[in-house]
């Protein structure tokens, strides 16, 4: 995928500053100590209704809550003003395309390992092409690596430093020649890829790892599950599942707000099913994208405009 060009603008502390003005210093415990949480948020351009629709936006900046409650961050940021600068800033890039969000919250200062302030914030909107795996799927293996355990890092909450984890194990897969990678719980049940939930169908039924396999409690996983009971009819299981459960599948997928819905064709060069796209991947798919880009009007709550209603 082709990397698309930089915005003008991003925004920090809610103020909207040139790209090349958004600086961290080298000495905040974000930076020595991975004392950060974030978010990201996808925003759709409906080309028809001339608008763009932020998914799920009350569920993540919900979600970034929580994140800085549990790494204790000591602020005051609320949901509302986010919101704000968000729409500010993507107004100001003047985006009438597929974005990618980042939202960003660190201590800030230069204070020890543990500092719960002052706290800075960050938003980009950055261009964001449709991606060929979610098209024509992926290839992945098994890793080596364990998923962090929640007693040891909290494995449902944003934080910049657990991706490590999934960082170690993508450069392992990607070195073995596979797309991405499947990480196991220390207990050797299916987590999560380094980055998006996990799905696979079985007997016609989709099954995902429950929260309490050190998973993220992902916004587009609830998402999916939502469809595939209210507009599949296929009630979905959230259970372990084992390592050798995976060559059982019918189809498998990933989900996740930078993911979208992607297809996974093969397991430890294995072929899932018929090696393509399964059908009810492909069905899940046509929904949500139906969903998040504002083409039904079915759950219209979860789409927050950016320019017609906030003109």
């Amino acid at each position: 995928m082709t990397k698309a060009a930089n915005p003008k603008y991003l925004s920090m502390n809610g103020k909207i500053v040139p790209y090349a003005e958004a600086k961290i210093h080298s000495l905040t415990p974000c930076v020595k100590y991975g004392a950060a949480v974030f978010e990201g948020i996808r925003g759709y351009w409906n080309e028809q209704r001339g608008d763009m629709y932020l998914f799920r936006l009350k569920e993540h900046l919900d979600r970034l809550q929580f994140s800085m409650k549990v790494m204790r961050f000591d602020h005051h940021l609320e949901g509302a003003v986010m919101e704000r600068a968000l729409i500010d800033l993507i107004k100001a890039n003047e985006l009438r395309e597929d974005i990618h969000i980042r939202l960003l919250v660190w201590v800030d200062g230069e204070e020890d390992m543990t500092a719960t302030g002052p706290i800075g914030w960050s938003l980009a909107a950055l261009r964001r092409p449709p991606q060929r795996a979610v098209t024509e799927g992926v290839h992945v293996a098994v890793s080596s690596w364990r998923r962090i355990d929640d007693n040891a890092m909290p494995a449902r909450v944003k934080a910049t430093a657990n991706y490590n984890n999934g960082r170690l194990a993508g450069l392992q897969a990607k070195a073995d020649g596979y797309d991405n990678t499947i990480i196991l719980t220390h207990e050797g049940r299916v987590a999560e890829s380094p980055g998006s939930c996990f799905f696979m169908i079985r007997d016609g039924v989709p099954v995902t790892p429950a929260v309490t396999n050190d998973i993220l409690e992902s916004v587009t996983r609830a998402t999916v599950l939502r469809i595939s009971s209210e507009y599949l009819g296929r009630e979905p299981l959230e259970r372990d599942i084992s390592r050798t459960e995976l060559y059982a599948a019918q189809e498998t997928f990933y989900c996740g707000s930078g993911y979208e819905i992607q297809p996974i064709l093969s397991i430890d060069r294995q072929p899932v099913g018929t090696g393509k796209p399964g059908e009810i991947t492909r069905a899940l798919q046509q929904k949500y994208f139906a969903l998040v880009r504002g083409d039904t009007s079915d759950h219209a709550d979860w789409r927050t405009p950016v320019y017609l209603a906030n003109a």
